[in-house]
């Protein structure tokens, strides 16, 4: 059963209702790129009348620990996950439809690669960068996850 976009919103709903309440969706999943999206609403806006940080950073981690859950299902071997580091920064007031993509599918490939091989815990720096309806980059996070095959 391969990760799909309605299966990983289904997810949001049982596991992070936080994430859910607050508008944040995936729209799209492949090998390469996961795109999520979300929109500044009353419920996930700061006092300064734009999207709250951590609702931007729960969209962002999205993006990049989909792709990753999507690899580790697709190699078929017991790998745990976690986010060991993380940082952002912020170019631009987050309103209206925010979305946020991760284009690194490939690194994950590698570094499960050498999970299995080296039977040693390896770590990997994701991005996923955030833009507004115009096309305006309003944040961008790296994300620091460790994969290691359990034993």
């Amino acid at each position: 059963m391969t990760i799909s976009t309605r299966k990983l919103n289904a997810f949001l709903s049982i596991k992070l209702p936080s994430a859910y309440l607050c508008g944040v969706r995936t729209t799209y999943i492949d090998d390469v790129q996961c795109k999520v999206s979300v929109k500044h609403r009353w419920i996930n806006q700061n006092p300064f009348n734009s999207m709250f940080w951590a609702v931007q950073g729960m969209a962002a981690e999205l993006t990049t620990g989909a792709l990753v859950m999507s690899k580790i299902k697709a190699s078929g071997k017991p790998i745990s996950m976690l986010v060991a580091n993380n940082n952002c920064s912020f170019a631009k007031k987050a309103t209206g439809r925010i979305n946020f993509i991760c284009t690194e599918g490939a690194k994950i490939d590698e570094a499960i690669a050498q999970a299995i091989t080296t039977g040693e815990g390896q770590t990997i720096w994701m991005k996923s960068v955030g833009t507004n309806e115009e096309g305006v980059e309003v944040s961008n996070f790296n994300f620091e996850w460790t994969l290691k095959l359990r034993s």
